[in-house]
C-alpha cells in the first residue's frame, strides 16, 4: 500500500472513530442525565401527593382525580401507587397504565432499601421508602419522559448529522494532507526508479522539501550509493589492478632473472639474485597494498604511522631506475628554505609509496624526453603539495573529466600497454589520506598532476 493511502486511512480512521467515539460518550451521558433528572421528578411528584393525602385525609375517595387533573400536564403518561406501612394501597392514581412489576418493587422497599430504579419499557419505573413525621409511605411511580426523549432524540439527530459532517471533512482533509505529506516520499520514491547504477558517475538525488528526515535520508542515500559504487567498482575491477599495478614490479623482477642467468661471473650473478629479492620483496609489497584497499573498502580503519613523505619518493626513483635507466627524476623544493617537519606526515606507507609509482610510471610513460621534475611546494602551512611535472602531449580539455574513471586512457597515449588503471588507484589511496590530486597543463607541452595532503 502507497504511504500516501496508509496516512490517508489512519488520520481518517483516527479522527473518524473518536468522532463517533465521544458522540456516543455525549448521547450516553446525556441519556443517564434524563433518566436522573426525569427520575427525581418522579420523586418529586410522589412527595408531593403524599403530603396532599396527609393534608386532605376527608377527600380520599376524589383526590385521585383531583391529582390527576392538578397534574395531568406534569407528566405524558404515569401511573403512581401509594401504600401504608402495612404496604396496603392507599392511593391509585387514575391512569390504566399497568406495572407489571409493582408487587415485587414493593416486596423489596424497606427501611434498609429506600430506593429502588428500573425500566419498563421505555418507561422510567421508580419504587421509594418514605417516613413523614408519624407516617410511613411506599410509593411507586411509572412515567414516560415525552419531553425528556424528544430532546434525546433531537441529540442523538444532531450527533449523526455532525459526525456524518465530520466524516466528509475529515476525509477530504486527510486526502489533501496525505498527499502534501507523502509527496517528498513519492517523490524521491520516483527518482530512486529513474537511477541508472550504470552510470560511471553517480550525480546525486534532491528532493525539494524542507523536511529534516527527507532531506537527512535523502543524503545518507546519495553517500551510500557514492560509497557502494566506489566498493563494487573497485572490487569489479581487481582484476585489472592487480594485472597492472603488477606488471612493472614482474617485469623488472624478470629482466633481472634473465641477466642473471647469462651472467657466467658467479659474483656478479649472486649480486643480481639478491637484487631481485629485494624487488621480489616490492612485488609483495604491492600485492599488501592492493589487500590493504580491499580491506579498507570493506570497512576497515587505514592504518598510518609518521613517515618522511620524500625518503619515500627517493625509494620510488630508485626502484624505477632500474626499469628505466636511462630516465631521470629531478627533485625540487619550493621555496627552498623549509622545515623538515613539512615533510611529514601520518600516512600509510604502503599505499602511499604506491600512489607515487603510479604517478612516476605515468610521467615516464607519457613524457617527451627522458626527465621529469617532483617539486615539494610548501606555499600551504596547512598542506603538503608535490607536483610531478613531465613534458608531453597534454590530455585534451574534454577528456580531464574522466582522468580517474577506470580503463580511461587519453588519445595523448603512445603506449598500447596498460589498462588505465593506475591513477584510479592513486586517486583512492589520496583520498585515503584525506588528500586530493589535481591535472592541469599550463603550457602546450606540460603536464603536471599535482597530490596535496594535509600535514599532521
Amino acid at each position: 500500500m502507497k504511504i500516501k493511502n496508509q496516512i490517508h486511512i489512519y488520520i481518517s480512521a483516527t479522527v473518524i472513530t473518536l468522532t463517533v467515539l465521544f458522540s456516543v460518550i455525549i448521547y450516553v451521558l446525556f441519556a443517564e442525565h434524563r433518566e436522573e433528572e426525569f427520575q427525581q421528578r418522579q420523586n418529586e411528584k410522589i412527595h408531593y401527593t403524599l403530603g396532599l393525602i396527609a393534608e386532605y385525609k376527608e377527600l380520599s375517595e376524589s383526590l385521585a382525580t383531583i391529582m390527576d387533573r392538578h397534574s395531568i400536564h406534569d407528566f405524558f403518561d404515569e401511573k403512581m401507587l401509594i401504600y401504608d406501612r402495612n404496604k396496603q394501597l392507599i392511593f391509585r392514581s387514575i391512569d390504566d397504565l399497568p406495572i407489571h412489576n409493582a408487587q415485587n418493587i414493593l416486596n423489596s422497599l424497606s427501611p434498609a432499601n429506600q430506593w429502588i430504579e428500573t425500566k419498563e419499557d421505555d418507561y422510567d419505573l421508580i419504587g421509594i421508602y418514605v417516613e413523614r413525621e408519624d407516617a410511613t409511605f411506599y410509593a411507586i411511580s411509572k412515567a414516560y419522559d415525552a419531553f425528556g426523549y424528544t430532546k434525546l432524540n433531537f441529540l442523538q439527530n444532531i450527533l449523526i448529522i455532525i459526525s456524518l459532517a465530520i466524516t466528509v471533512i475529515v476525509l477530504l482533509i486527510s486526502h489533501y494532507l496525505s498527499a502534501k505529506i507523502s509527496k517528498p516520499i513519492t517523490s524521491l520514491a520516483e527518482k530512486l526508479s529513474d537511477i541508472d547504477f550504470n552510470e560511471q558517475k553517480f550525480k546525486g538525488i534532491s528532493v525539494a522539501t524542507n523536511s529534516y528526515e527527507i532531506n537527512y535520508l535523502t543524503g545518507k542515500f546519495n553517500a551510500l550509493v557514492n560509497r557502494t559504487k566506489d566498493v563494487f567498482s573497485f572490487q569489479k575491477h581487481a582484476v585489472q589492478h592487480i594485472s597492472h599495478e603488477l606488471k612493472t614490479p614482474i617485469a623488472i623482477l624478470v629482466s633481472e632473472l634473465e641477466r642473471a642467468k647469462a651472467q657466467d661471473n658467479l659474483s656478479q650473478k649472486n649480486k643480481i639474485i639478491e637484487s631481485q629479492i629485494l624487488n621480489a620483496n616490492s612485488l609483495a609489497d604491492i600485492i599488501t597494498v592492493l589487500l590493504e584497499v580491499s580491506k579498507i573498502e570493506s570497512g576497515r580503519a587505514l592504518a598510518v604511522t609518521p613517515l618522511r613523505v620524500d625518503e619515500i619518493i627517493f625509494t620510488a626513483i630508485e626502484e624505477l631506475g632500474i626499469l628505466y635507466p636511462k630516465f631521470r627524476f629531478e627533485i625540487e623544493f619550493q621555496p627552498e628554505v623549509f622545515k623538515e617537519s613539512q615533510l611529514e606526515l601520518k600516512a600509510n606507507e604502503l599505499l602511499l609509496k604506491q600512489a607515487f609509482l603510479n604517478v612516476m610510471n605515468n610521467c615516464i610513460a607519457y613524457s617527451s624526453e627522458p626527465l621529469a621534475k617532483i617539486r615539494f611546494i610548501f606555499s600551504d602551512p596547512l598542506y603538503l603539495k608535490i607536483a610531478f611535472i613531465n613534458s608531453g602531449n597534454p590530455i585534451k580539455k574534454e577528456e580531464e573529466k574522466y582522468l580517474f574513471y577506470h580503463f580511461f586512457k587519453g588519445t595523448n597515449s603512445q603506449d598500447p600497454t596498460g589498462f588505465g588503471l593506475g591513477l584510479v588507484l592513486t586517486h583512492k589511496i589520496v583520498q585515503l589520506h584525506h588528500g586530493d590530486i589535481t591535472y592541469s597543463n599550463p603550457s602546450p607541452n606540460k603536464n603536471i598532476f599535482e597530490l596535496s595532503f594535509p600535514l599532521s
